[in-house]
């Protein structure tokens, strides 16, 4: 991708480069800053663009994980401190069983940075550009797109060793067109209706003091659901296009009201 014809913005984007913060402190004079805590309606941050389509009038570009929770939700409040794998987890992920926590055969918790018992947050990312699906959040523009409109659809899962749970696979991709636009096979339903807000793209590399540039409307739903860890590994292992072999880190969630976006 020729970056000169993108903007500065872009190409941070692309690059997965942090923006750096005034010597303020806080961000300056960027939009509102994603993740946060969804329960939480206040926010000052006056920038605002439209809503984005829905996901049926968008071309999926994206999926990929982050352990634990990066949003604080109704349903992933305990806190799991403040690391790179820190953010929420799920309510109910101290009462699990021996079986749901027992570790599948041949599977690298270590390398996968998940295991039976974490939590997760999947992303499924949709771009408004004419791309096609692929590795990192540069497939989700083009030298011909370089300002899309993106749409992030999020669900927390407690992952588990239970084959009765959520299949993944239901959620993937797999090479799955509708009326000519790129679409995950199915989002998750039963969990709540979705949180929508506009902010930013996330990631351990931002921080309240380093914001991203990127202006992204969010979907996030309150409540939790299992998922059976199996299906996870099939789908780590298994050559997806997305090149998703481990699950990221989280970004802190956002407090300071002048860097939220009001809910309505």
């Amino acid at each position: 991708m020729k970056s000169a014809i993108l903007s500065a913005s872009a190409v941070a984007f692309v690059l997965g480069l942090a923006v750096p913060a005034s010597a303020a402190g806080l961000c300056q004079g960027y939009g509102p800053q994603t993740p946060r805590d969804i329960a939480n309606t206040d926010g000052t941050n006056a920038r605002s663009w439209s809503i984005a389509p829905s996901t049926t009038r968008m071309n999926l570009c994206n999926i990929h994980t982050h352990t634990n929770a990066e949003h604080k939700g109704p349903g992933f409040s305990v806190s799991a401190g403040p690391s790179t794998y820190g953010g929420w987890k799920c309510q109910g992920s101290e009462s699990l069983t021996e079986a749901e926590l027992a570790i599948p055969a041949g599977f690298d918790t270590k390398a996968a940075h998940v295991k039976p018992g974490d939590t997760i947050e999947v992303h499924w990312v949709h771009s408004s550009c004419d791309v096609t699906p692929g590795a990192g959040l540069g497939s989700c523009l083009s030298e011909a797109c370089a300002n899309p409109e993106l749409r992030v659809e999020a669900q927390v899962f407690l992952v588990v060793n239970d084959p009765n749970a959520l299949d993944f696979a239901e959620f993937a991709y797999d090479g799955n067109v509708v009326d000519g636009l790129h679409q995950a096979k199915s989002l998750p339903t039963g969990t709540g209706e979705p949180v929508v807000f506009l902010g930013s793209t996330t990631g351990p590399s931002y921080t309240q003091e380093t914001c991203s540039p990127l202006q992204v409307t969010w979907s996030v739903r309150p409540q939790c659901a299992k998922l059976d860890i199996n299906s996870l590994a099939d789908w780590f292992t298994g050559g997806n296009v997305f090149e998703e072999a481990k699950s990221h880190g989280v970004r802190q969630i956002v407090t300071a009201l002048e860097l939220l976006s009001p809910i309505n």
